[in-house]
């Protein structure tokens, strides 16, 4: 018995008791279709955004007849495992997870590519941070030479980007005095003048970003943008252009918004996860768009077009046929549109 079946009868149970298993006042039976989102760690922005989606579908399941519930997981990696097992439906993932995972890199070298897997939008952008102490001198991340700094613990996404960002300016991290510790740690490393900066890929605004320019020893986030960085986004289509607003973090240095890049969180699926299903999900989301960028602050800067940038899977083809509907097909790259 898989993962996902002893959950859909546990919930089937709850059903049978709150609703007769399904029976309108006629007693007639009545079809519910159950889907499952994995999320994150429910003190993350994924856990909430997850459920603000089963909210708006199961107010609509009068119209729908969909019965949807919210998982809190490990994240990235397990939710496009779990869909891929059939055990979730929908799952949020970084769209450099979501592009390694469809040709089959890196945790899915073995596996092979994940073929199945779909897009349906992405959400949010988690921007590659780059902070540095006002003493250190940094403007860009050429000046990182030399100097201390804590690039991310090791097998992290942060890691990854901050070698990427590195990268795209001719750097490598032995040209610096790198750490590799969680960035969570890294506003206490600043105070204590262990470090000059650290990287952090993060949706904004973020605790511990303001932690960090709070301090008794000023910090700036430093820009990551270029001629270098154009290049690496036309190679690595997973990267786009973001921008952190300085009304998140007023105690930095900064004088306004800073240019970076970064991943996006977006929503994956499976191609057989029913087409009424994908549609309905997205519909929801899209016509009650203004009510959704309100969930969270994070959420602020998206777009309906940029819900549809930072994908490298094929588009779902019910998330497809709402997208031609509403004419937002027209901001979607045609490669993914295959089968659509």
């Amino acid at each position: 018995m898989t993962y996902k079946l002893i959950r859909l009868l546990a919930l089937c149970s709850v059903l049978l008791i709150a609703e007769g298993c399904g029976k309108n006042s006629s007693g007639s039976s009545k079809k519910t279709k159950f889907v499952s989102i994995g999320t994150g760690g429910v003190t993350g922005v994924y856990y909430p955004t997850g459920g603000a989606i089963c909210k708006m579908l199961n107010d609509k399941n009068k119209k729908y007849g969909i019965k949807a519930t919210v998982e809190s997981t490990g994240g990235s990696v397990y939710n496009i495992n779990a869909i891929m097992n059939d055990d979730l439906d929908f799952g949020i993932a970084q769209s450099d997870r979501q592009y390694q995972a469809y040709k089959g890199l890196r945790q899915w070298k073995d596996k092979g590519k994940q073929s199945d897997l779909r897009s349906v939008f992405s959400i949010y952008p988690e921007s590659i941070t780059l902070l540095a102490t006002q003493q250190s001198g940094v403007k860009n991340v050429k000046d990182l030479k030399g100097k201390r700094a804590n690039l991310g613990n090791i097998g992290s996404g942060t890691l990854q980007n901050a070698l990427d960002a590195l990268k795209t300016n001719g750097l490598s991290e032995k040209d610096l005095r790198a750490e590799h510790i969680k960035p969570v740690e890294s506003p206490g490393l600043v105070q204590d003048e262990r470090i000059d900066a650290f990287f952090f890929t993060v949706g904004h605004p973020n605790g511990n970003i303001k932690e960090a320019t709070s301090g008794r020893i000023k910090m700036g986030i430093v820009p990551i943008s270029g001629p270098g960085v154009n290049a690496m986004l036309a190679k690595l289509p997973y990267y786009a252009k973001s921008v952190i607003p300085k009304e998140f973090y007023p105690n930095s240095t900064n004088k306004g918004d800073v240019e970076t890049i970064g991943v996006t969180a977006t929503l994956v699926t499976s191609q057989k996860v029913d087409r009424d299903i994908v549609y309905a999900l997205t519909k929801e989301v899209f016509t009650n768009f203004e009510d959704f960028k309100k969930l969270h602050p994070a959420y602020k800067t998206i777009t309906k077009e940029s819900m549809l940038k930072g994908l490298s899977a094929p588009i779902h083809k019910g998330a497809m046929k709402y997208y031609k509907e509403a004419g937002l097909d027209k901001f979607i790259a045609p490669a993914l549109m295959k089968g659509n």
